[in-house]
């Protein structure tokens, strides 16, 4: 069979580790986690020394002026938490002065950043080293530079056009010179920042001395940041949403999040018999898809910031609701207008697991392409455009508010064994990618519950993507079916005939760049895969 040879191959080995092991979108990052794993560090430890030099080697995905989100799972209790490390609008962001609507560059298009709370947080809890020993990989590598890889180059190269309006942003992370591969970049500043944070905790940098540089930058650059929005700041802890997918618990983000989608696809999909279909046949990408439309229709509809909005997740998470919706899944057509069910673009993610059986699933982001374009000047802050998240339509769930967070792409997930809140660990992993987030989770999770694949020929295996308006009454319109050229023509022409409109990817041309962990069941050792679609790499020992 075709699938066959399209699924027989694999071009990275499994990472196979006893003691810990990081899988992240670049080698640096993924090294620095390491080392702290290999002196004794937890995976969180390991973890915030991860994201810390991600904020200095790919700031186009994320930095400190950024948000994330993350799932633990605590080995010893076997049960998971989650971290909302997103932040609010300032208190000066109304949707009267967005009338001619929000910005995507600029600083008045940032949301307070969120990422540093969230280390913190995360370490009060399960932190075992200094944070200043963690951040010290990300102050050398800002101070005494990095050498730029091929895709840190094309990351310029693809932003070039907008990124001349910000030529101090530029030269800050180019060195103010041409940049090519192995060009050395310095960031200073930001390094003073980190040592800042290093010296002074969360405070220096939410009420000390980068919120003052930050502050005094903002009133000079038509910001609207306040003290008392950084001050007031703090990582929400939560209890993980979950859904059973056949015999196992899969923990996904609460709202702001989406991850409440990835959930509702895995509850659609699983009334259908996938392993029987096959992977990569016309008949799975069919049924993920339209699951996918169903669940986004609801995002539209309901998601927003649960502390100003009521979100029905319980109802959208039941097996009724998945079984009604599941109804107007056709087998034959693809589905054009899909409305939302009544109920009673840039990112990083990396994964850690320790020697003790814990574990972390983390994602960050600036959301677009290096953010709103601005660094604080002699902060090396790079700031999100988080705000463009929001709706200004008064009537939607995620309309504008002083102090309301907007909702988030950004989603982490954690799957374990059995169909309780506390079960061993099975699996953890994600992706970048926006809207493709949870699409991608999707269908890494369905490779290996419902066709046995192991962590690399996961996260290797061909993808698809959907993209698609939301109308103005609230449904998901149309959409263009993103199909990777490794799956098999005929049933790419398969899915045509069936009414989905199909774009010819490149072979690896999907948009994410996926990490995955699994941990073998009786060993206890973990088995890990790192996505060829990035610089990536899974590390062990």
């Amino acid at each position: 069979m075709e699938t066959e040879r399209i699924y027989a191959r694999q071009h990275r080995g499994v990472v196979v580790a006893q003691n810990g092991v990081v899988a992240a979108s670049q080698p640096l990052a993924a090294t620095a986690g390491l080392q702290v794993l290999m002196r004794g560090g937890s995976c969180v430890d390991a973890a915030i020394a991860t994201s810390a030099v991600l904020c200095v080697v790919e700031p186009y995905n994320s930095q400190i002026g950024g948000d994330g989100f993350a799932i633990v799972f605590d080995g010893k209790e076997e049960r998971t938490t989650a971290f909302n490390g997103s932040g609010a609008a300032p208190r000066q962001a109304t949707r009267e002065r967005f009338a001619s609507g929000i910005p995507v560059r600029g600083l008045a298009a940032a949301s307070v950043p969120g990422l540093v709370s969230l280390w913190f947080t995360l370490h009060e809890r399960w932190g075992t080293l200094p944070v200043a020993e963690l951040l010290q990989p990300a102050i050398d590598y800002a101070r005494q530079g990095f050498p730029a890889g091929y895709r840190y180059v094309r990351a310029f190269e693809t932003h070039a056009g907008w990124l001349k309006e910000f030529a101090d942003t530029q030269a800050t992370l180019t060195g103010g010179a041409p940049l090519h591969p192995g060009a050395v970049i310095r960031q200073p500043d930001l390094g003073w920042t980190l040592e800042q944070i290093a010296l002074g905790g969360r405070e220096a940098f939410y009420r000390g001395p980068v919120m003052e540089r930050v502050m005094a930058f903002s009133r000079e650059s038509g910001g609207l940041f306040a003290p008392e929005d950084w001050a007031e700041h703090r990582t929400q802890v939560c209890d993980p949403l979950r859904v059973t997918y056949r015999g196992y618990t899969v923990h996904g983000q609460p709202p702001v999040s989406q991850g409440h989608i990835l959930l509702q696809e895995l509850n659609l999909v699983e009334g259908f018999n996938l392993a029987e279909m096959g992977p990569g046949s016309a008949d799975t990408i069919h049924v993920q898809v339209e699951a996918k439309k169903l669940a986004f229709a609801d995002r539209a509809a309901y998601l927003g910031d649960p502390d100003f909005v009521q979100v029905p997740v319980s109802a959208l998470l039941s097996k009724e609701y998945a079984a009604r919706r599941r109804e107007q899944i056709d087998l034959r057509h693809a589905a054009v207008n899909v409305q939302a069910g009544e109920v009673p673009h840039d990112t990083t993610y990396f994964c850690v697991a320790d020697r003790w059986g814990n574990a972390v699933s983390f994602i960050q982001s600036v959301f677009w392409g290096f953010g709103c374009g601005v660094i604080a000047k002699g902060t090396g802050v790079l700031f999100n455009n988080r705000m463009t998240g929001f709706s200004l339509d008064p009537s939607s769930p995620n309309v504008l508010a002083p102090g309301k967070r907007t909702a988030h792409t950004l989603n982490a997930c954690v799957v374990t064994h059995g169909t309780g809140e506390r079960g061993a660990l099975a699996f953890l992993g994600g992706t970048p990618g926006g809207d493709v987030q949870v699409q991608s989770n999707l269908q890494v999770i369905c490779n290996v519950i419902d066709f046995g694949m192991n962590a690399q020929e996961a996260v290797e295996a061909p993808r698809w993507q959907h993209g698609g308006a939301v109308g103005a009454a609230g449904e998901l319109a149309g959409g263009v079916l993103g199909v990777e050229t490794r799956v098999a023509e005929r049933t790419l022409q398969e899915l045509e005939r069936r009414g989905h409109v199909v774009e010819r990817l490149d072979p690896w041309g999907h948009g994410s760049a996926y990490q995955l962990i699994i941990r073998h069941p009786e060993s206890g050792a973990y088995l890990a895969g790192s996505d060829p679609r990035c610089d990536g790499q899974a590390v062990g020992f």
